[in-house]
């Protein structure tokens, strides 16, 4: 038996409709320490400006990350030093539910819909795409 292949995630596979890049998108630092996937819901640490993994609670040394704000547009490789990083900051944006990548401290459904939430706040709508 064959081992299937599978493509990785693309930009397209996350960002269903998009209003204007030039408005949306931001370059932001993410914190060093993590890989980071396509899709990654990031917040943005409150004592530093740095975006890291938004947990589902406040996190000692991430306060303020717990409040999702963003979404990284492309994969970073994990790195020692902060790395700057392109990110959905802002709507009007739809992205597709399948295609976020979450903290691992957001385990269910409850947890991902707060998320969804807090990602509306900023313009950046979650649908469920077949």
């Amino acid at each position: 038996m064959s081992t299937p292949l599978i493509s990785p995630s693309t930009l397209g596979d996350l960002i269903k409709r998009e209003s204007d890049p030039d408005y949306t998108r931001e370059t932001v630092t993410l914190k060093a320490g993590a890989a980071y996937p396509l899709g990654a819901v990031l917040g943005r640490i409150t004592a530093t400006g740095v975006y890291a993994f938004s947990p589902a609670a406040s996190t000692t040394g991430i306060e303020g990350a717990e409040i999702a704000s963003a979404v990284l547009l492309h994969p970073v490789a994990v790195s020692d030093t902060d790395t700057q990083a392109v990110v959905l900051a802002r709507g009007q944006v739809i992205v597709a539910d399948r295609a976020l990548a979450f903290d691992a401290t957001v385990a269910d459904a409850a947890a991902q819909s707060l998320k969804h939430q807090q990602l509306a706040a900023h313009g950046i709508v979650v649908r469920p795409v077949a």
